[in-house]
């Protein structure tokens, strides 16, 4: 990317604001270039779109994959500071005052922050034009769509927006993930009446991040978890499953979940993907793809070493993986009354897969051979997401839709259904809404 030093130092200018009150994000910083420097000029927003996404596949990524892995039960906490004591215990015991909870509510409302300066000041630029214009608007939308997915997956409400001014209003989370597929469609508008431009692709993106391929994906992943069946299909078929879309890291930018494991050494993956022993299969591929070493007894829980995309400083992350985008139309498909047959065909190319995923992501398992009910094949669904996306921040949210035990009365598979919002913000914003039981 061209001149991506000073791209990422005016970029992170609202990246670096810290959460204070009420969601207001305003901090002023001596040192840094002015929001009119950033805001009203070509190169200034085109480095905040860069920021933006290097915001969050390091800080934001950080928080919306391990922390709702600890909750969902993929990841264990491991060190003895109070704060991965309290996620690790989750429940009663999980207080408002915990510093994840409030770091992954922050981190997504800086990210917001910078999309919404981003849609608001972008197209006032007289020489901000045609594709390299709507690349950077969607990619905008997208990340705010992001955003707001990750706060509907860990609270029961959250704001749909951000403010300076006035204190921020809640919403039911089915209203904010409505938001988020609603900056989804515009992204997907603005490129599909305008494609992207190979300046955006190479000032703004580069080529590992693929946007055009990332918003279908997660609109169809959204879609499902808003039970909008025909639109989570529809968008998971104008998915390339052939091409690659990575958040990338370097020595200097490193990959932020290796940073986290094995650097401060705060998490473990559980063992067999933290599924019970009835829905593990030893023979899965992707075990030893995403888990190495013998399992270590951990307090009472058999944990592994984190392998996959997360034991290098330098490995990509996917933005999404391919298959995930088969499941999500078995899931589908079986929701809506769908055929069986079909469901299960796609169900057998993620199980029995052995070549051709551009992730190298294989089950090599052999064809599903239980029951063909509804019933029976979401709960492979489940299992099947769990191995497939594993540690890619969707757990939480799968055991919650799938109904699988939870708490009080069973913690084996989540230790909270939603967090309490943070003590921060409810002392700075009277809208902040009762927190969850648990």
């Amino acid at each position: 990317m061209k001149n991506i030093a000073s791209y990422l130092k005016i970029g992170l200018l609202s990246g670096a604001l810290l959460l204070t009150s009420g969601c207001e994000l305003d901090i002023p910083n001596p040192n840094a270039a002015s929001d009119i420097e950033v805001l009203n000029s070509r190169e200034g927003i085109i480095a905040l779109s860069v920021g933006m996404r290097q915001f969050y596949s390091t800080s934001g990524l950080e928080a919306a994959l391990l922390y709702p892995g600890v909750t969902g039960r993929e990841m264990k906490g491991v060190a003895t500071f109070t704060n991965v004591l309290e996620l690790e215990a989750g429940g009663t015991s999980l207080p408002t005052f915990n510093g994840n909870i409030l770091g992954l509510w922050a981190r997504m409302q800086r990210t917001m922050l910078m999309s919404e300066q981003t849609l608001e000041n972008a197209p006032k630029i007289q020489t901000l034009t045609g594709g390299t214009l709507s690349g950077v608007m969607a990619h905008a939308h997208l990340f705010n769509a992001i955003a707001l997915a990750n706060l509907a997956n860990a609270f029961e409400q959250a704001n749909v927006e951000t403010s300076r001014t006035d204190k921020v209003t809640f919403r039911p989370r089915a209203e904010v993930l409505a938001e988020a597929i609603f900056h989804l469609n515009q992204g997907i508008a603005l490129i599909e009446a305008t494609p992207i431009s190979q300046e955006f692709v190479t000032q703004v993106t580069g080529t590992a991040f693929d946007l055009r391929n990332t918003l279908y994906a997660y609109n169809a992943r959204y879609n499902l978890y808003a039970g909008n069946y025909e639109a989570a299909i529809a968008n998971a078929n104008k998915v390339d499953l052939s091409k690659k879309s990575e958040f990338v890291y370097s020595t200097l930018s490193p990959n932020p979940i290796y940073n986290t494991i094995f650097i401060l050494a705060y998490f473990r993956p559980r063992d067999k993907f933290g599924l019970p022993d009835a829905l593990f299969e030893a023979a899965d591929m992707r075990y030893p793809f995403y888990m190495t070493d013998p399992s270590a007894d951990v307090a009472g829980d058999l944990v592994k070493t984190l392998a996959g995309f997360f034991n290098t400083q330098t490995a990509s992350i996917p933005v999404y993986l391919p298959d995930e985008m088969k499941l999500i139309k078995a899931e589908a498909i079986l929701r809506s009354n769908g055929s069986l047959d079909e469901a299960l065909a796609l169900i057998n190319q993620v199980r029995t897969q052995t070549a051709g995923d551009p992730f190298g992501v294989h089950a090599g398992l052999p064809a599903y051979t239980g029951p063909v009910t509804r019933e029976a094949l979401l709960l492979e669904v489940y299992k099947q997401r769990s191995a497939e996306m594993y540690l890619s921040g969707q757990k939480w949210e799968d055991s919650r839709r799938f109904g699988r035990p939870g708490p009080p009365s069973n913690t084996t598979e989540r230790n909270r259904n939603f967090y309490p919002y943070p003590d921060q913000e409810r002392r700075n914003n009277p809208n902040t809404p009762n927190d969850p039981a648990i």
